[in-house]
């Protein structure tokens, strides 16, 4: 069945044009790829950071209002939360790195002065710790929440671009080779063909 089939010179520059096409893909894929793995490694090397800072800063914030309750009790701790009327404005934006779009979180301040929290400036000194470190807590959070939404998305990213990367270099390529190889060969054998045939009417004439 192979002999029948008659590329044409066209077609053969046709798949070639397809292979060039494919290893500039290819090269920047790889870049790609390589380029979000570094930048995965820096904010994985940040999240680690905010993560352990996260953890301190709630051990910290914990022992405040357990100090706080022992010394006001439970209800004075309540009644003062619910005092606090305004909360953070916090918008949700998003910034690109190599073409991947990932949060970016816009908040008000959160730290705030004594009388800017809302509940009056009649609280004891471990009330108004408490509350200080607890502002601290949120502001790890946020910085938490975009850095580790980032670096899955990210690491999705990654490995969308690894398996678009395999599929040329294992798939793609090697199957248009495979298809020049065929038309360079079947165009020589018709070559000689031709060759022959045109000796053929030489020498009958």
């Amino acid at each position: 069945m192979a002999q029948d089939i008659k590329p044409t010179r066209s077609e053969l520059l046709k798949v070639k044009k397809q292979i060039k096409l494919a290893q500039g893909g290819y090269s920047l894929l790889k870049k790609k790829r390589d380029g979000l793995i570094l930048e995965f490694f820096e904010i994985l090397k940040k999240a680690k950071t905010l993560r352990q800072e996260l953890v301190e800063q709630y051990k910290v914030a914990f022992k405040k209002i357990n100090i706080a309750r022992t010394l006001e009790g439970d209800l004075k701790i309540k009644s003062t939360a619910l005092a606090v009327k305004e909360i953070p404005d916090i918008k949700l934006q998003t910034r690109n790195i190599m073409g991947v779009k990932v949060p970016r979180v816009e908040h008000s301040e959160i730290k705030k002065a004594l009388m800017e929290r809302g509940y009056g400036a009649h609280t004891s000194a471990a009330i108004d710790e408490t509350a200080s470190s607890y502002e601290k807590v949120v502001e790890k959070i946020l910085l938490a929440a975009e850095v580790e939404t980032s670096m899955r998305k990210l690491l999705n990213e990654i490995e969308k671009t690894k398996r678009r990367v395999n599929a040329l270099e294992f798939v793609v390529m090697p199957r248009l080779n495979k298809v020049k190889a065929f038309i360079q060969l079947r165009l020589e054998e018709m070559e000689r063909e031709n060759i022959f045939r045109m000796k053929r009417i030489k020498a009958r004439a």
